[in-house]
């Protein structure tokens, strides 16, 4: 039997392993007892589940689960929520899972693209929905709607979860399993359609979602207005002018009201007397039009009926998918509570793991991490969250006031102190002391619902990850009557629950302390935490080495307790100190200390200097402590600043390779449009001189007078080329350079200086410099 024990005089918290073959079964229990207790041992055994319910209630646990639960959105997800947190039925596993479903939903919130907030649907109206097409009983109109809107939000994760994905595939793994819890259902996307055509946003059918129910609202609209009108008529034509009457509806049917006390003209029924001493008539003409309203209204009722009956059968065929829809929605809602509060109250992941079964042994392969961290429970700046929240809730009240007002006022608060816990591996028995209201029991209250909060997948509110213990049971009994009575089941297992000096003189409750912590130290316990005011329980730590002390800091000036914890110091005797700065005759002190002895004087001084060396050492510490988190900073912009750099080249690269290839792309596009146009330039220097060898045409004539011969040049030029002589017209004949031939002009198009021709039986266009006249 392995046993985690925390137990002290005035608090106790003891953890228990039950067996080694139930590896996951660990008991937390928390005792506490006054020092003026005179209760004697008895062993008396209740049940389990009464214990532990009192243990929860005796933490305030519930009050915690009120807190937590007030960020639910949705009626259902805040009964689930309190639910959930005071069952703590998680084994180990599912406490892990817990924690990843609020740290997946923290990632979801920081990422900004989901909105998990369901206060927007009436969930009540959704459930109600569902129960009555499960009795196959009509939805109504409300109900179908908030269906409605469930479907389509949980849609719209769907849309923004699968475009986060798009974004980066990773963003799937890393919301696990809110992810695959919000990709699971299928939603009726017709059904969705449907409600929001036949159903407007206020809750009312539309009147196009029949023709039946159009037809029949038009009649009732009609028949009202004329009812209107009759009966406005009729009160116009009373005589007297000083009758007060009104056109009112009563049980549905319009008709005058008037005083009870006033005489009228008015020929008709008279209705019951409405409030105010005042009475209705229903004039004779209006009765058959009232008759007549009634049967529409009947019909626009028929006509609504039949439209929800409608969509109570479409959600019918889907039902299954709806109320799916409905279990994740709660779900969501209640990690989103855990995860909104973890936020808001800066709460850290904890790591939780499984003790060794020995208690000092290796941890098991995941906590290998933990190992070398050398902390069996390990919780820096931990603050109770009762305590938190109600700093909170002054605050918010503070500033609602300063805002209400209108002042100036600096909202201030004084928060409340956390306490640092940090017990090695190798420590069996903390020994914790100090003075009465110096925050014992409230530092040991933390312990105990930080584990509570680990447990339920809440974090932890410290100011670094904690680790500590995963604890499968907790108990606790705190106050001024508690007994052993009051502890029996724990009794009637495996740990006798004590409360030292209980019914008997200081030494002896001081030899029986040491003699049950010791025995604790050395029966496989993995940790015992106690507090006590004997002085001899302080000395177990210089005699065996599986205890440690630690001590709640008093402040001698001011003559009130820090509530901070001093590790490795056993508090001092301050009784006498405190009595002469309170003015106490100086004889009664001197007297006082030499009944005390010089020898607890001398220890008390060597506490005292111990005290002012941790508070050095504690003080060099948190210095260390804050220059290796600037370091951290420092190494974390350096890497920033390496990744940025690393980024800027690349895109450097990737900016000089485009302007690379834009330039050689333009210069391709340059080269390619000069060869066009070198080769068009001698294409047209080609034909010019073919067009000029067969314009030529050499006419040789004879001179008869001297028997010698002359020869003459005549040179044709391009028609474009010949200035501002004619163009030629349809029929002429003109020498087309480009064929060698003559051509005969079928049309002429000046403006894009072309020509239509025909050569042979070929007809073509040529531009004007081709042709010759």
């Amino acid at each position: 039997m392995q046993t985690l024990s925390i137990a002290f005089c005035n608090c106790a918290l003891v953890v228990r392993r039950n067996s080694i073959k139930n590896r996951n079964s660990v008991n937390l229990s928390l005792i506490s007892s006054s020092s003026s207790s005179s209760s004697s041992p008895a062993l008396i055994c209740r049940s389990k589940s009464k214990t532990q319910t009192d243990s929860l209630r005796v933490l305030e646990w519930d009050k915690l689960c009120d807190v937590v639960a007030s960020f639910a959105r949705t009626s259902l997800g805040h009964e689930a929520t309190k639910k959930k947190l005071w069952s703590l039925d998680q084994n180990f596993d599912e406490s892990l899972k817990l924690l990843d479903e609020t740290e997946a939903a923290i990632k979801m919130l920081q990422h900004g693209s989901f909105c998990l907030d369901l206060s927007s649907i009436h969930i009540s109206l959704v459930e109600s929905g569902i129960r009555h097409a499960q009795r196959r009983i009509s939805l109504r109109a409300d109900q179908a709607l908030e269906v409605a809107s469930l479907l389509r939000f949980f849609e719209n994760l769907q849309i923004d979860l699968k475009a986060a994905i798009k974004q980066d595939g990773d963003w799937y793994k890393r919301f696990m399993p809110i992810s695959e819890m919000i990709m699971q259902p299928v939603i009726n996307r017709p059904f969705v359609k449907l409600v929001e055509q036949v159903i407007d946003p206020d809750g009312k059918i539309k009147d196009s979602a029949s023709s039946a129910l159009r037809l029949s609202r038009e009649r009732v609209r009609m028949l009202e207005r004329k009812l209107h009108q009759l009966l406005e008529a009729v009160i116009r034509s009373q005589k007297d002018e000083e009758s007060v009457m009104e056109v009112a509806e009563i049980d549905g049917r319009w008709c005058i009201q008037m005083s009870s006390n006033q005489l009228t003209s008015v020929n008709g029924l008279l209705l019951s007397s409405g409030s105010g001493g005042r009475t209705a008539a229903e004039p004779i003409a209006a009765v058959s039009m009232n008759d007549e309203l009634q049967s529409a209204r009947a019909s626009v009722a028929k006509a609504e009926a039949d439209i929800l009956e409608m969509l109570t059968e479409k959600m019918q065929m889907d039902l299954y998918q709806i109320e799916d829809v409905m279990k994740y929605s709660i779900q969501l809602d209640v990690i989103n509570a855990r995860a909104t509060y973890s936020r808001a109250y800066g709460g850290s992941h904890p790591d939780i793991y499984l003790p060794p079964e020995d208690g000092v042994g290796s941890l098991s392969a995941e906590d290998e991490s933990l190992a070398k961290k050398e902390w069996l429970l390990y919780l820096p700046r931990c603050y109770h969250p009762l305590l938190l929240h109600q700093h909170k809730k002054r605050i918010r009240k503070t500033r609602e006031a300063v805002k209400y007002h209108k002042t100036a006022d600096t909202v201030s608060g004084t928060l409340p102190v956390p306490a640092d816990f940090q017990i090695s591996k190798g420590t069996r028995v903390l020994v914790i002391t100090g003075p009465n209201t110096g925050g014992k029991t409230i530092c040991l209250k933390s312990v105990g619902l930080a584990a509570m909060m680990a447990k339920s997948g809440l974090y932890v509110l410290s100011s670094e990850s904690a680790r500590l213990p995963w604890f499968d049971n907790i108990y606790a009994d705190i106050g001024d009557e508690q007994s052993l009575l009051q502890m029996n089941n724990l009794c009637c297992s495996h740990f006798l629950p004590f409360r030292v000096g209980a019914g008997t003189n200081p030494l002896e409750g001081a030899a029986l302390g040491m003699s049950i912590l010791e025995s604790f130290a050395e029966s496989g316990s993995l940790l015992t935490m106690a507090t006590t005011h004997h002085g001899e329980l302080k000395m177990l730590k210089y005699s065996n080495s599986a205890f440690e002390n630690a001590c709640m800091e008093f402040d001698d000036l001011n003559l009130k307790p820090t509530f901070k914890i001093l590790w490795g110091v056993p508090g001092r005797s301050n009784a006498i100190n405190i009595a002469e700065r309170l003015g106490l005759p100086c004889d009664i002190i001197e007297s006082a200390r030499e009944l005390y002895g010089s020898a607890s004087a001398e220890i008390n001084e060597v506490i005292l200097d111990m005290e002012r060396y941790k508070q050095e050492y504690q003080r060099l510490l948190n210095e260390s402590r804050r220059y290796i988190r600037i370091s951290r900073e420092l190494h974390e912009n350096l890497l920033t600043a390496e990744r940025n750099i690393k980024e800027h080249a690349t895109r450097e690269r990737l900016k000089t390779r485009q302007e690379l290839s834009q330039a050689g792309s333009m210069a391709r596009s340059t080269l390619r449009r000069t060869l066009q146009q070198f080769r068009a330039s001698a294409a047209q220097t080609s034909r010019s001189k073919v067009a000029t060898q067969l314009q030529t045409k050499v006419e040789t004539t004879k001179d008869g007078d001297n028997g010698t011969h002359s020869s003459s040049v005549l040179v044709r030029r391009p028609i474009s080329e010949k200035g501002n002589k004619k163009l030629p017209v349809v029929g002429d004949s003109v020498f087309v350079s480009s064929l060698g031939k003559k051509a005969t002009v079928l049309k002429v198009e000046q403006s894009k200086k072309e020509i239509l021709v025909q050569v042979g039986i070929m007809k073509m266009k040529v531009k004007l410099t081709d042709v010759v006249a």
